[in-house]
């Protein structure tokens, strides 16, 4: 695999080089939502909601929720530069509407105690969403409660069964004393949700009851508590084919002012923005500049790569997998800090599951990571997408946060443990359900061909060095499997119980792929 060194300048130069230029006069319209809007809702009126709610609605509106933070550990790039009220790309969908939950009347049962009442929202119908999520003030401050919502289709008129929102989300963040964590823009936050293309809301998150018997006095909830509405914007345009540029067609009558039979198009090839040509550089030995899909190789191409950076050694490497990159699922990368954090090595996989339920397909889990993508940098304060990839239901990987799928990039999936790691999420709740066979599959390519290219091997083991996690304290040295689960790291029950029991299928495969 030949290197690649890619500065912000360099890519801003290879960009203006490379891409070819539009003319203003063509520019995309922008793009509609996935949902679509009833026409009596207007993007400054989120529906029901108090005045005091924070909708993110035009798209010309400044990105305000963007934090520019330093490059965690590892980190020796730069400062990114500030884009504060930078105005969002017009062709760039997607939106979130915050809502600031109320005091929640008493239950009928007073046994309970009045702290049990806890705040939420009564039925509301809001501008279209497919994803929900809690957020608090304090990141520091754990949920000790319930938070459960229902939702109404968009256009319908019933309502969905409650549903719990997963509550200890802490444990996937960046580590503590990192820049990430540091940035004073991080917040507390449930798991996200996927409810599909909805417009109707109601949630309720209710504290633990006080224990007489232990005398344990019920925690209050956290200050702050916000409902997160998030609408993954559009799907992006197919590629027209590998390695191709994806383009508009455009009817020629319109053309300049030229009279030319409308039934003749013309292809205009995208222009990238400066953050997307960055994205897909430093992917840039591996596919085409501004290309939706990295393609599998065979492991005799993949060795043949892989020798290069073994420096003659014999390698013991997966043959690489098709990878959808942000580019082929619609990450705006106006979203995401500008400059990229990396860590010395990967040394290890977590995987994990993203909690977000089973109830999408598989032609939705764009949408599915773009609303996680949004959640995570608008709601939480992150810099970018927690894990490094995630993995769909059908067996489909996909490239997760931004600096090169081939690289150390430093994620936050796995609190205390993101340094020389890499996070995998397969998409869905797998507690109770059983991952589909293809899921696991791709698990065991994708670190085949991961953890080869630094010459890990699957069924090893690894000692890695705590950041703090809250099971481990900062500094302890901990001895794991090279492919564990995120409960390894972290008093979670995450990937859930049903994934993490395939997790010895996933290393022994995965150790096959790679020849040992």
């Amino acid at each position: 695999m030949r290197a690649l060194l890619v500065t912000s300048v360099g890519i801003t130069c290879a960009a203006a080089l490379t891409l070819p230029l539009a003319a203003p006069a063509l520019s995309a319209p922008a793009a509609h939502s996935a949902s679509a809007r009833p026409p009596s809702l207007s993007p400054e009126s989120p529906g029901s909601g108090p005045p005091s709610a924070r909708t993110e609605a035009a798209p010309d509106e400044a990105n305000e929720a963007d934090r520019e933070g330093g490059a965690g550990e590892g980190g020796a790039l730069e400062a990114p530069a500030p884009r504060t009220g930078e105005p969002r790309a017009a062709e760039l969908a997607g939106s979130t509407q915050s809502l600031p939950l109320e005091p929640l009347a008493a239950p009928s049962d007073r046994s309970v105690g009045p702290a049990a009442s806890g705040q939420g929202l009564d039925r509301r119908t809001a501008r279209p969403f497919s994803l929900v999520g809690v957020v608090w003030d304090d990141a520091e401050a754990e949920l000790h409660g319930t938070v459960q919502v229902r939702t109404r289709a968009t256009g319908g008129t019933s309502w969905s069964d409650w549903q719990d929102v997963e509550t200890h989300n802490a444990e996937h963040a960046a580590d503590p004393g990192s820049a990430e964590r540091a940035s004073g823009a991080v917040r507390g936050s449930t798991s996200p949700l996927w409810v599909g293309d909805s417009d109707g809301v109601e949630v309720r998150v209710r504290p633990e009851a006080a224990d007489p018997q232990h005398q344990a006095a019920a925690v209050p909830l956290p200050a702050g508590l916000r409902l997160e509405l998030v609408d993954p914007g559009a799907d992006p345009a197919p590629e027209p084919g590998l390695g191709a540029s994806p383009g508009r067609t455009v009817t020629p009558a319109t053309f300049a002012g030229n009279p030319v039979p409308p039934t003749v198009t013309t292809a205009v090839p995208e222009v990238l923005t400066a953050e997307s040509a960055a994205t897909s550089a430093v992917n840039a030995d591996l596919a085409p500049l501004g290309a939706a899909v990295i393609p599998a190789l065979t492991k005799a191409e993949t060795e043949e790569e892989a020798a290069i950076v073994a420096a003659g050694a014999k390698p013991y490497i997966g043959p690489r997998p098709k990878i959808i990159t942000r580019k082929g699922w619609g990450a705006d990368e106006k979203l995401r800090e500008r400059n990229f954090a990396y860590t010395k090595s990967v040394k290890a996989a977590f995987v994990h599951h993203s909690a977000t339920g089973n109830n999408y397909t598989c032609k939705q889990a764009p949408s599915v990571l773009r609303s996680i993508y949004r959640y995570h940098v608008k709601s939480s304060g992150w810099r970018d997408f927690g894990y490094n990839f995630a993995v769909d239901k059908c067996g489909n990987i996909y490239e997760g946060r931004a600096g090169g799928v081939a690289k150390a990039v430093l994620g936050a999936h796995t609190l205390g443990f993101n340094t020389n790691t890499m996070g995998v999420a397969v998409l869905g709740t797998y507690s109770s359900t059983n991952p589909p066979a293809a899921a696991v599959t791709a698990v065991s390519k994708l670190t085949a061909w991961k953890l080869g290219l630094f010459g890990a091997n699957p069924k090893g083991k690894v000692t890695l060095v705590s950041g703090g996690s809250g099971k481990y304290a900062k500094g302890k040295k901990v001895k794991m499997n090279v492919i564990s689960g995120h409960r390894n790291a972290f008093a979670t029950e995450c990937p859930g119980a049903r994934l993490y029991k395939k997790l010895g299928k996933a290393r022994t495969s995965s150790a096959k792929l790679q020849g040992r």
